[in-house]
């Protein structure tokens, strides 16, 4: 049988869940041409049913439960894989993707890519000494780095030292045929007892978890009923996602006397009828590199209103596209919600001008390519150390 010489990419990620960053690995594995690339994942912790979203089925998906096994062991098992799978590049994200660098330099991998989507809630400030540290003893290990927002670009050069001649920014592309304006709301997703004529839906997409503080849209939300009460009637709150944190935000909307008009349905695998579904996008998360959840929102045709952090001000172009607030701060979102509520054709105006500049600057076309670019200049520079796998 004749061996297989196209180049392997092995990404390295901590989960392989829902997730934006997890959604574009996903797309950029299914988009480069399979006759060019082969690829591997590497999950440093597990994988779940998100990864049955991928189309190619050429993939191997490996496991390595570091919270079980030890950081040790995991390093040990990533050496052993890339022995085996033998990759031309290695293409780790995050703080938790470092630990497969060492282990990939001792197995000669001829090229290593690390890219930074975004930071934990307990460092949205980079202001802990020790995720910088370790990026800083991993750079040399490094070829090659993506961000995905300018913000993160900073990050890179300013507090691990980076260069930017080694930084490639690539922001994150969405799909603008698959996520598209509705030509007919598609009602019957929700719930019989919350639907209803005439119906207003505010709603947000992302895992449950602390950073992406869901609770702040409850809490205006809550407000924004209290304040007008007839809007009880047409006003409907749709959070979709799962995570450690749905039980206790479907306990929230009940105690804050909104239950009846939420939807916490949980992971849904139709995103794009959701989104269809929505007459407005709010995310209120904490901290975000570039949010595929906003891309995929606008590509849609709603406007958002999201929280001023990482790279959500390059997304949202305030009074056109959208508007932002700071983070945790429900009376100015419940103000934003009420002058889009007052003027719904200004907010559909608002709506296709995000689908305008999505289709204009963030196609998943786009950033296709940018990659292709960067995989082949990574292959080019280390043509003789590529050139010797295929001979070992």
């Amino acid at each position: 049988m004749t061996e297989d010489r196209r180049p392997l990419v092995l990404h390295v990620i901590h989960h392989l869940v829902t997730g934006g960053m997890e959604n574009g690995l996903i797309n950029l594995i299914d988009g480069l041409p399979s006759a060019e690339f082969r690829h591997a994942i590497a999950c440093i912790e597990d994988y779940s049913e998100f990864r049955h979203r991928l189309r190619r089925k050429d993939v191997e998906i490996v496991a390595l439960h570091r919270s079980r096994v030890g950081i040790w062991q995991v390093r040990r098992q990533l050496f052993k894989l890339c022995r085996r799978l033998r990759p031309a590049i290695v293409h780790t994200r995050n703080l938790s993707g470092l630990d497969a660098l060492p282990p990939a330099r001792m197995a000669r991998v001829p090229a290593c890519v690390h890219g930074e989507h975004g930071f934990d809630v307990d460092n949205l400030k980079w202001d802990r000494w020790k995720p910088s540290l370790l990026r800083k003893m991993h750079s040399p290990l490094v070829n090659r780095y993506v961000t995905v927002s300018k913000q993160l670009e900073n990050y890179l050069t300013q507090h691990v030292g980076v260069a930017p001649s080694r930084i490639t920014r690539i922001c994150n592309g969405v799909d603008t045929t698959k996520f598209a304006p509705a030509t007919l709301k598609p009602v019957e997703m929700l719930p019989p007892h919350l639907r209803g004529e005439s119906l207003t839906i505010v709603g947000t997409v992302g895992r449950a978890q602390p950073v992406k503080d869901q609770a702040t849209l409850l809490r205006a939300i809550a407000s924004l009923v209290q304040r007008h009460p007839r809007l009880r009637q047409t006003l409907r709150v749709a959070i979709i996602g799962d995570g450690p944190m749905l039980s206790g935000l479907r306990d929230l909307a009940a105690t804050l006397g909104i239950a009846d008009i939420a939807w916490l349905p949980g992971a849904m695998d139709n995103i794009p009828g959701a989104l269809q579904l929505f007459d407005m996008f709010v995310l209120p998360s904490l901290g975000e590199g570039i949010s595929n959840t906003i891309l995929e929102a606008m590509s849609s045709g709603l406007p958002v209103i999201a929280t001023d952090v990482g790279g959500n001000g390059e997304l949202v172009d305030t009074g056109k596209t959208g508007e932002l607030f700071s983070p945790n701060d429900s009376k100015r979102l419940t103000d934003l919600m009420h002058v889009y509520l007052q003027s719904p054709e200004a907010a559909k105006a608002v709506g296709r001008a995000g689908r305008a500049r999505i289709e204009r600057d963030f196609s998943l076309g786009a950033m296709l390519r940018a990659y292709r670019r960067l995989y082949d200049q990574l292959l080019s520079d280390n043509a003789d150390a590529v050139a010797r796998l295929s001979r070992t």
